[in-house]
């Protein structure tokens, strides 16, 4: 049968795209609503556990860095093993960790079970923009419809979190946030078995030194962030995890260039297409994860909302996030065609920009009103520019390195978010509303930043 025949087939079986974008958009869905879910949850966590602020910082960041520095391994395990038993080992791993947080009997317990968290996460991300990949073939249509659908269960699960997350918190306790991952899982893996076809592995190398600098150079650099904010930036631990992380980059970079089999392949950031996507990824969440963070403590330990009335006042945030990742997934099609994407990219970026620019003028006695406008703009800006983000990075690599690039992006985006909590937090610990405005000022010019490399980077 030849290429246009099969892809005919695909096109005219689409009815059955349904229930693998499902399935493929449950793995995303438990990961984004892990990270969401327990910002509403940190005040009370603190309380139970004795935990201050940077404590709280790594049971967040335990998962982004684990998160971050394992999705180019994981990547690999797709791309070798088949996406589908990737995909579905990390249902396990997440599911067996979550259980593991929600039985935790102190923080350092919990920050290791986050972290495993982690872990299952890397797995799930990569591999299930993997399969979509694969289901859709050369259609870019079907591709960036099917990516934005995705993309928005997960927007959906980052923006309910808090919601879902602060009703849990107020009614049952902390720990029930963890176990609601139990049946998800379940349901995960039994939808894997019934809907996704196995993709053909491919022989590839392993890169054991470039995983090892890759782990060491984000723990390092979460360290120092973190840390600056309660010992201060000059001290001694906080300028030798800076430095460690400086020196730990250099080696990883090293490392990879040389490697047969790189962990990290430099070569794909000569594409003027992925190297716009990756650096708006990482502008993308180092804002979102950032402003999440610090929102959560903002309404429960400064305006004085009770975990409930924290998660409902994020119900803005959600609708205006989902609305935006489905008018991205039914735009995208028009956008592609007309070779407008990066354009449309930047259009959302510039609204997410303002929408932070108008949080940072907030108060430590703002009114809730005042946080609308911030609250709709960032999410709508954002979540428009994200599915465009992704479907346009896939198409400028083959489908057989499709699981390494979903590796490659997440894993920019979520060493991203990982600074960005450790960075907000930091601010907000060390002063409070001022330093929460600092950082929703700096986001705003990071994404303003991210805005003009979409509009004017290269997209060949």
């Amino acid at each position: 049968m030849s290429a246009t025949e099969v892809q005919s087939v695909r096109t005219n079986a689409r009815p059955a795209l349904a229930p693998v974008i499902a399935t493929a958009s449950l793995g995303f869905v438990l990961v984004q609503l892990d990270v969401a879910i327990v910002n509403l949850a940190l005040a009370r966590m603190g309380s139970a556990l004795g935990a201050g602020v940077s404590g709280l910082q790594w049971v967040a960041d335990a998962y982004t860095v684990a998160f971050a520095s394992l999705l180019l391994a994981a990547g690999w395990l797709g791309d070798r093993f088949g996406q589908r038993r990737a995909f579905e080992a990390g249902l396990v791993i997440f599911v067996l960790a979550s259980l593991g947080c929600g039985l935790a009997p102190g923080l350092a317990a919990l920050i290791a079970a986050r972290a495993a968290e982690g872990a299952g996460a890397a797995l799930l991300v990569p591999c299930s923009l993997a399969l979509l990949r694969h289901e859709t073939g050369a259609d870019a249509g079907a591709r960036t419809r099917a990516i934005g659908l995705w993309t928005a269960a997960g927007s959906a699960a980052l923006a309910a979190g808090p919601i879902i997350g602060g009703m849990l918190v107020q009614s049952v306790g902390w720990r029930a946030i963890f176990l609601v991952n139990l049946p998800l899982g379940a349901i995960g893996l039994c939808c894997s078995r019934r809907f996704l076809a196995e993709t053909q592995p491919a022989r590839r190398g392993f890169d054991p030194a470039g995983q090892a600098l890759a782990f060491l150079t984000l723990l390092a650099l979460a360290w120092a962030v973190i840390e600056a904010g309660p010992l201060g930036p000059t001290r001694p631990l906080v300028v030798g995890g800076a430095a460690l992380a400086a020196l730990g980059a250099i080696a990883f970079l090293l490392v990879e260039h040389r490697s047969a089999d790189p962990l990290l392949p430099l070569g794909f950031f000569r594409v003027g297409a992925f190297r716009t996507c990756s650096l708006v990824g990482l502008a993308v969440n180092a804002s979102l994860y950032g402003a999440l963070f610090v929102l959560g403590l903002y309404l429960q330990g400064t305006l004085g909302y009770g975990p409930a009335e924290a998660g409902l006042a994020f119900l803005p945030f959600a609708i205006a996030l989902g609305l935006a990742n489905l008018a991205a997934a039914r735009l995208g099609r028009r956008f592609v065609r007309l070779g407008a994407t990066g354009a449309a990219m930047a259009a959302g970026l510039l609204l997410g920009a303002a929408g932070f620019w108008l949080l940072h003028r907030l108060g430590p006695g703002a009114a809730y009103p005042a946080l609308l406008p911030g609250l709709i703009a960032v999410p709508a800006g954002i979540g428009f520019a994200v599915p465009l983000m992704t479907s346009l990075l896939l198409a400028a690599v083959p489908p057989s390195r499709a699981g390494l690039a979903a590796g490659v992006l997440n894993t920019v985006r979520q060493a991203g978010g990982s600074v960005g909590i450790a960075l907000a937090g930091s601010l907000f610990g060390a002063a409070g509303v001022g330093g929460m405005r600092a950082a929703f000022a700096g986001f705003s010019v990071l994404l303003a930043a991210a805005a003009l490399l979409a509009a004017l980077g290269r997209k060949d």
